[in-house]
Order: structure tokens, then sequence, then C-alpha cells
């Protein structure tokens, strides 16, 4: 007979114990333990043969089941077009049959609006093929009304693209199965129930067995599956660890809810790597792939006077493979109070009292008692150390109201002795050459040696 088993387990990290918590102490998140009861079999029902510490038995397999990895062939594995080159990229060259995806960000971010679009994009291309040529978008979050309103204002109405709403994870799994379609989208992870498990909607348990039986179905049908997450307020993925185990590739959608820009980011990536990232533009349309971000962080790009300003510098940082323009602004002020106030965005906050020390130690610059306004263009990191030369001239520029030279490119680390060399060039370069090839690519901005 079997024995019911109580756990606590946290919602957030997975973390299990014997006994409820408050906060957890893997975490440290609180309210987020949960009780879950686990059916197992009785220690007498099965007990281990002599020798053996485990009760699991082997079973009898075909002399099938094994080959040797010589005889496997790839040949027929072709990957599915996502209809952005952008996406494309990310996965390694576009989605693997079969292959399981999950695409996390933060609410309204536009992660339904990119994987409708991409299944207009998808049903669009296979609609010519003799099998396979239909597209299943399962939607748990809004009905079939509302995902087709939202279809037409983006232009992904297709006549081979289904649409299902659903919570319930056997329906989806019977929808999945019946239609066998080229690409199967599940929106959300944390939406589907399963009634053969207990617990709430987007809990522990409930994430795990939706996973689970997705990643099943996929491989046994050789269908791929783009799953939806939801992330925490800490911006890691709500639900337990293993669920980024389990699925074949980690998408990370990114961007700032005040500007158009998303990026899509490979965090994990089994058939393709992880460095990659893909720009976006946002808009009422929809989803534009960006596949030229190079004058995205410039506010001289789409200006008519391309005239010098003063506080303003120009750096490159390296994301993934691709180098990235991005311009340092910032604006230097007499401070009234007490505590000068050191404000930053989309730079390291920490590394500003080191460069405003270094500037006063090593270039007669005094703005200990300033007011100091670093930022960059359009929600740009500049987070590298390379961009510590940028932020520099950038102070330097405003204290003094002189402007920098447009041609010249301001890319260094700046350690605290302030040592460093190449001090009369233009072009101010690290061991990094793609951010030399992609500055000398660039516009009339950047002069190289």
């Amino acid at each position: 007979m079997a024995k019911t088993s109580s756990q606590f387990v946290c919602s957030e990290c997975g973390w299990s114990g014997p006994k409820w918590l408050g906060r957890c102490p893997e975490c440290g998140q609180w309210g987020t333990i949960e009780e879950f009861h686990e059916a197992r079999p009785s220690a007498s029902s099965r007990t281990a043969a002599p020798g053996r510490t485990s009760r699991t038995l082997s079973h009898a397999v075909p002399d099938s089941a094994a080959k040797p990895i010589t005889e496997i062939s790839t040949e027929n594995i072709s990957r599915i077009d996502t209809g952005f080159t952008e996406f494309n990229r990310v996965l390694g060259g576009g989605i693997v049959p079969g292959s399981v995806t999950l695409i996390a960000g933060e609410p309204g971010i536009g992660k339904s609006t990119l994987l409708l679009e991409t299944a207009g994009n998808v049903a669009r291309l296979s609609a010519a093929q003799p099998e396979r040529n239909t597209v299943l978008y399962i939607s748990g979050e809004e009905s079939q009304a509302q995902v087709r309103m939202r279809a037409s204002r983006i232009g992904a109405v297709e006549p081979n693209l289904l649409l299902a709403a659903t919570t319930d994870l056997s329906t989806a799994l019977g929808l999945i199965e019946q239609c066998k379609p080229a690409l199967a989208i599940v929106d959300s992870a944390q939406t589907i129930v399963s009634q053969e498990v207990d617990g709430i909607s987007g809990g522990s348990t409930q994430v795990r067995e939706v996973a689970s039986a997705l990643i099943d179905t996929a491989k046994t049908l050789d269908i791929p599956v783009l799953l939806v997450g939801h992330v925490t307020k800490d911006g890691s993925i709500a639900g337990p660890r293993t669920l980024e185990h389990l699925v074949d590739v980690v998408c990370q959608f990114e961007g700032d809810t005040e500007t158009a820009l998303r990026m899509l980011r490979a965090v994990k990536n089994r058939f393709g790597p992880t460095d990659e990232v893909g720009c976006f533009d946002m808009s009422g349309e929809g989803i534009e792939e960006v596949t030229d971000p190079s004058g995205l962080f410039l506010s001289s790009s789409n200006s008519a006077d391309p005239s010098p300003v003063e506080g303003t510098c120009v750096t490159f940082t390296l994301d993934g493979h691709r180098s990235l323009p991005i311009e340092v602004q910032s604006l230097v002020t007499k401070s009234v109070l007490p505590t000068p106030r050191r404000a930053a965005n989309g730079v390291d906050a920490n590394r500003i009292a080191m460069l405003v020390a270094v500037l006063y130690r090593h270039g007669n610059v005094n703005l200990l008692a300033n007011d100091l306004y670093i930022s960059t263009i359009a929600g740009g990191q500049a987070r590298e150390p390379g961009c510590d030369l940028a932020i520099v001239g950038a102070l330097a520029s405003a204290s003094k109201s002189k402007a920098t030279m447009t041609e010249r490119l301001w890319l260094r680390t700046v350690p605290s002795s302030a040592t460093m060399r190449c001090r009369s060039v233009r072009l101010f370069v690290p061991m990094r050459s793609t951010q030399v090839v992609t500055a000398m690519r660039s516009s009339n901005r950047i002069c190289p040696m």
C-alpha cells in the first residue's frame, strides 16, 4: 500500500525540507515554501535484492536500443526557420525538431507578441509542405478571441495557424498529438495545470509536471515546443530550478518598458552558442528585428547636427558576438547637499567613486563636492571595465564645459593608479579585435589610427 510523504518545497528555487519555514534558507525569499504530498510505495512492498541498495529493477530491452554513434544519422534533421534572422541566430540557426525552448521575460516585455508573430511566420513558410503544415498556439492566459485580435494587429493571421485556449495539461497534450503541428507554442508554463498532481497553478510541483509532460510529447512526436515562462521580481525564472535543466534552450527576453528596444539572449542552448544576442524593436504593429543596432545607442545617429556636445563620449561594449557603440552622457553641477549625489543609469555605480578619485588625484579635476549624473542612451549598458575611460572623459568634459573630439573613441580600463598607455592616439582599444573592427566600420564619429 502506498504511503504519503510530506515535503515542503520553495516555489522560487526548488529547495525542499521536512518542515515549514517562513523564509527559504536557500534563496532568502519570504512566504515561498509550500507543502505537497508525494505518494511512494512502502518499504515492505518491494525489498532490495541481495547486494543492491536500490529497489528499482531492470527490464529487458531490445538489441536496437543502443547503437554506435557512427551509425546514427543527422542528415534528415533540418532546423525550422522562425522568420526572424535575429531569432534564428540566437537559437543557432533555427528551431531544432523535437526540442523544447523556454522563453522567459518580465510581464509586458513582449514574449507572447514575439511568439505569436513567430507562429505566423512559421505557418506562412510551412503552408506549402505536404505534412505538418500547421502551427498550434495554446494560450492559458487569453481567450481565442483575444489572441485573434492581437494577431490581426501584428499581421500574424494565417489559415493554418490553429488557436486553442485551455489551462488543462491533458487537453493541451491531446491537441498536440491530434494536430501534429510543425510547431507548438504553449503560453505559459505557469498557467497550465495537471489534474494528476497536487499543487496550485504555477507552483513547483505543477510547473515540473507540465514541463516533463511537454518534453516527453515533444521528444516522442518530434515536434518542437516553444514554452513561455514567467520571472520573479528578482529576474529569475519562476518555478523550480529543474525547469531550466529539463528544457533544451533557455532564452531571456529583456528590455526596458520605457524604450522600444528588446534583447533576446540565449542562457542555455544545447544546439548552438550561448553568447548570441538578438535585437528587436517593439512597436504598435508588433516586433521588428534590428539587424544593424550600431546607431541605437548614439544620440547623433538621429540628429541633423553632428556637432560635438559637452559631457558626451562614445565607447564600445561587447554583447555576445556583437560589438555595440554606446554614448555616455554626464552632467556635473554644484551640490547644495552635505553629501553630493551620484546618480548612474546604465553604468556601474560602484566604479563612479573610484573614477572620481582618479580624476582628482591624477587629472587635477576635483568633482568630490559636485552632484554627478551619468547615463547612457536608449537603455544601453556600459558596465564593462573598458568603458571606464568614456565615463572619465564625459565627466571631465562636463566639468570643464568643453566638448570632446567627435572622431575619438574612448575605450580603456582605468585602474586606480591611472597608469594607461596610448595617451596620444585617436583610438583607445583593449585587446579585443571584434570591437576594433566594428569601430572601424561604424559611422564617421570613429576615426581609427
